[in-house]
């Protein structure tokens, strides 16, 4: 007999907010998850007259303490499996906590909350609870992304010596904020972003990537924070020198005035044996490049184990459910794939009443914590001009 699929709410997505939509959309492609209920927006009439409008009948709260609130009175089998935070940054940290209390977990879009301190409450809250946390770090959703980590975690590359992570965009190259533009407005805004824009935003994707592939943790850091569209509240421009828990050392990058880039993600891994290069525009295909040999192009389901440089791919992710190679996986595959792996935690947590979740399917609450260390670690370095700083004790 199939399973129920597990119901989700929505905190936050009504009024054009874009990144809502490729979530529900991925909630949905398995057929064993449903969206059905929300709270979309602030002012609760607004919230009801969305949830009326959405595409397909859900029940409309006016607020995601009333959501939460009926939610926890009802029996186990007949509440909410996880809800989905997708509000601005400012409004990640509250209804995390009240979920998290109510025994419902929680998937959440990064940056895990606006400071440090509100994510170490969440944490201490997790571990107390032990509700499942999951944070949408969308990219280590690709396939790729994976193989990548199990390339570079076997060894195959030798010792990590340098590291290049970025993500370089050009929508903010004017100042859009000015136009009323939603998803610009609150991006630049300190008391809704947080103490940076383009590092908070963007720059802790880079960052996750860099930590979820390599295994590898940054240790101190020296920044430069910049702001190049005049009269902008926040940093445009985000560049970090980081050294490494080896020994290496690591450029985090990220910009949002470079005109022409548009959501281009990359990584460049070199080690003492040979390096890996990836780009999510192109999330197919990991180049290999080894000394004296022709460089190695590894496409998605055309992996052949034990080809001269592999070695004992796992099975699991030789046979993991995807679509056949030449038909292309894409943003909205990556974010089903993070949900398809927290419903699978999800339902193991149900039937055991505990589950361990280490981070190699999706980002963890730690994983959250470590993005706004960095971001704190980068704003007072930048602050006494790109000074070497350390990188806070893990809670």
């Amino acid at each position: 007999m199939s399973q129920k699929p597990l119901k989700v709410g929505l905190i936050g997505g009504g009024k054009g907010a874009f990144i809502v939509h490729p979530h529900q959309k991925a909630i949905h492609m398995d057929g064993t998850r449903r969206v059905v209920a929300g709270a979309l927006f602030p002012d609760p009439k607004i919230a009801l007259e969305e949830a009326e409008k959405w595409p397909y009948p859900i029940k409309g709260y006016g607020s995601y303490d009333e959501m939460i609130a009926e939610q926890a009175k009802l029996p186990e089998d007949e509440r909410l499996d996880y809800v989905l935070i997708v509000t601005p940054n400012h409004v990640h940290f509250d209804p995390a906590m009240k979920a998290m209390k109510a025994g419902i977990p929680v998937f959440c879009e990064k940056p895990l909350t606006v400071n440090l301190k509100q994510a170490t409450e969440l944490v201490k809250m997790q571990r107390k609870t032990g509700v499942p946390f999951g944070v949408a770090h969308t990219y280590l959703g690709h396939w790729t992304s994976r193989f990548a980590r199990w390339i570079v975690r076997s060894g195959l590359l030798g010792e990590i010596r340098w590291v290049d992570s970025y993500y370089i965009q050009g929508w903010l190259a004017t100042k859009l904020e000015d136009t009323g533009q939603q998803q610009a407005s609150w991006r630049v805004n300190p008391k809704l972003a947080g103490a940076s824009g383009c590092g908070g935003d963007i720059g802790t994707h880079a960052l996750m990537q860099l930590r979820y592939i390599t295994g590898l943790e940054v240790t101190e850091v020296s920044a430069q924070l910049e702001t190049f569209v005049p009269g902008r509240q926040l940093d445009d421009h985000f560049t970090t020198y980081c050294r490494l828990n080896n020994g290496a050392r690591a450029l985090v990058r990220a910009s949002q005035i470079c005109i022409g880039h548009k959501n281009d993600l990359g990584i460049s891994i070199n080690g003492t044996k040979g390096s890996l290069r990836w780009r999510q525009e192109e999330p197919e295909s990991l180049t290999i490049s080894l000394m004296g040999q022709p460089d190695r192009v590894y496409w998605r389901g055309c992996v052949v184990p034990n080809d001269g440089f592999l070695k004992d791919v796992p099975k699991e992710l030789l046979d993991e459910v995807t679509i056949p190679p030449g038909h292309p996986e894409a943003f909205h595959d990556a974010f089903a794939r993070l949900h398809r792996c927290f419903e699978a935690d999800i339902r193991k947590w149900k039937a055991t009443g505990k589950v361990t979740i280490d981070g190699s399917k999706y980002a963890n609450i730690e994983d959250g914590w470590m993005g706004l260390a960095f971001i704190e670690t980068a704003v007072k370095s930048a602050s006494k001009k790109g000074a070497w700083v350390k990188m806070p004790k893990k809670i």
